[in-house]
């Protein structure tokens, strides 16, 4: 088969997939609620013990508070990622803030907040 069929098909197989993906809703992220943030967390890192879940506005972010810290999590298209603060930089971000972790797999994340809430979820972050 000529490579410029087989490029022509990988692209349109590609194109198609991602497609489906969005018209079935797939692509949309995640909805956040207290319980919906606390059983994702949980399916994390089951072994935590959740104090309290504070959820950002937009559905999109969930700041968490466990025995041992803090920890956020956030959608990533129809999934989560979560992480324990415990090795980060926090920088302002006209949208919020960006949270830099020192870890090559989840290099940063930019939380999306007004300012009030911005103001809680920093008092919130900072360690005891």
């Amino acid at each position: 088969m000529p490579l410029e069929i087989l490029l022509v098909l990988v692209v349109g197989g590609i194109a198609g997939v991602t497609l489906l993906l969005h018209l079935t809703g797939r692509s949309r992220l995640h909805e956040l609620t207290p319980k919906t943030a606390q059983d994702q967390w949980l399916r994390h890192f089951p072994n935590d013990s959740i104090i309290d879940v504070t959820v950002a506005t937009d559905g999109h972010a969930a700041l968490v508070r466990i025995e041992t810290g803090a920890g956020l999590l956030w959608s990533f298209g129809a999934d989560t990622v979560a992480r324990h603060l415990l090795d980060f930089d926090r920088i302002d971000h006209p949208q919020g803030f960006e949270v830099q972790f020192h870890d090559f797999s989840t290099p940063r994340v930019v939380i999306h907040l007004d300012e009030t809430e911005r103001r809680h979820w920093q008092h919130l972050m900072e360690p005891a």
